[in-house]
């Protein structure tokens, strides 16, 4: 990637996206603080530990939502150590709406009478769902975050992945999620061997792929996710190359999710434009001389 590119998708993320990921671009790729990130997150929290008030761009309410946890668990994860009072009120959150199995629901049922979109505005099924709760309880076990509420959730993820006989590719990203960081690593390893032929069959390889689909990049986010063997150096190297083809003429990246609302989209983009970056950076496709993240601890 040229200087000149990533100074358009500079420029494109300081025009286009909400102050939260401007503050991520400045600690991801330019050496800023974590703690301008950590207080724009902030406003995004409710007084019940969870998180809402749009910080998920298709759930425009402000109730706290699973999967807006699920995102800010992702965001914090940039930053680096969590704090126990945070973690503590999230976990609490997360206890107070898990369905009697353990497990999460995407979306609660108030997101009904809220702005959102369509997929989840039109939800009627409320159970609950390994992908949501597997990504939440693997980063809660990369953080060594305990409470009652996680071993729970691990009881769950352990038994719907082992009861897997199909995936897809949004799940297969949480469950790998889980089995990178559950501390059980022989039953981790052995239950990723039994699963490679099936999350591999639902990653589109294929560059030029286009549509809603995930490429190996979205699945392998970096060389050492527990998925980047399923791939070969060619098949990551070619979806590399579509990365840096597909950066728009602004500077942005396309988001593949459905469109439903102007603003929600922008926000995807710009959200869009720093994963794509980063998974560049990770690869080593960013040539330009980038200061390296800050991973400060956090203030209790």
């Amino acid at each position: 990637m040229s200087w000149d590119s990533f100074r358009a998708a500079e420029h494109f993320t300081m025009r286009n996206a909400r102050l939260l990921d401007r503050h991520r671009f400045d600690f991801l790729f330019q050496a800023g603080p974590a703690e301008n990130v950590r207080a724009a997150l902030a406003a995004y929290r409710n007084i019940d530990g969870g998180y809402g008030n749009g910080l998920d761009p298709d759930l425009r309410g402000h109730a706290s939502q699973p999967v807006a946890v699920e995102l800010a668990l992702r965001l914090l994860d940039e930053l680096g150590p969590l704090s126990q009072p945070l973690t503590a009120g999230i976990c609490r959150f997360l206890n107070s709406v898990s369905n009697t199995d353990g497990g999460l629901p995407a979306v609660l049922p108030g997101v009904r009478h809220t702005e959102a979109a369509p997929w989840y505005q039109h939800t009627d099924d409320f159970s609950s769902r390994l992908d949501t709760t597997a990504m939440i309880t693997g980063l809660l076990h990369k953080h060594h975050v305990t409470h009652p509420w996680r071993d729970t959730a691990t009881a769950y993820c352990w038994k719907h992945i082992d009861g897997l006989r199909w995936t897809d590719p949004h799940q297969a990203i949480a469950v790998c999620t889980f089995l990178q960081h559950v501390p059980d690593r022989q039953r981790a390893m052995e239950t990723f061997a039994r699963l490679s032929s099936k999350i591999r069959a639902v990653i589109d390889v294929h560059p030029r792929a286009t549509g809603h689909v995930h490429t190996p990049l979205d699945l392998a986010a970096h060389p050492d996710h527990i998925a980047r063997p399923l791939f070969t150096d060619d098949e990551i190297e070619r979806n590399l190359q579509a990365f840096e083809e597909q950066q728009r003429p602004d500077g942005g990246w396309d988001a593949c999710w459905d469109h439903w609302d102007t603003a929600a989209t922008i926000e995807r983009e710009g959200m869009r434009t720093i994963q794509r970056l980063r998974i560049l950076r990770d690869y080593g496709r960013v040539q330009v001389d980038l200061p390296r993240p800050r991973r400060e601890a956090p203030a209790d």
